[in-house]
């Protein structure tokens, strides 16, 4: 594994807003990390390598409930937002539960970014700015 939590962990710290997420997705690239996946209800990031080495960063705050409903429209709405540097992570966290979003795949190779409901469907793609 030639990257830890530490050296994410700082790399994350310089993202303020959703705005400045490119520049982080880049930094981590960098690092090594070809794709990774956060899941909401606790925040809990497993990262990976090319090789599918992982580590994960354990919970991140209390746990949330994940609706059963999936919102996509309201959802798009409060993603917009967050990109805009209109809310904070851990707001963004408790609007993807609040809409039914269990978490997403971050595809650093491919430059997706994968949301999925508690079903594990894929319910948006998105292009990762660069």
């Amino acid at each position: 594994m030639e990257f830890t939590i530490e050296d994410i962990t700082t790399a994350h710290q310089k993202v303020k807003s959703g705005a400045d997420f490119p520049q982080y997705i880049q930094a981590i690239k960098s690092l090594g990390v070809s794709h990774y996946t956060t899941y909401v209800s606790d925040g809990n990031t497993r990262y990976f390598n090319r090789d599918h080495q992982s580590i994960h960063t354990g919970s991140k705050y209390d746990a949330l409930l994940i609706s059963e409903k999936t919102n996509l429209n309201h959802f798009k709405t409060r993603l917009k937002l967050h990109q805009q540097g209109g809310t904070d992570y851990y707001t963004f966290c408790k609007d993807c539960a609040e809409n039914g979003i269990e978490g997403w795949v971050m595809n650093l190779e491919a430059m997706t970014c994968t949301y999925f409901n508690k079903e594990q469907a894929d319910v948006l793609v998105e292009q990762i700015p660069v």
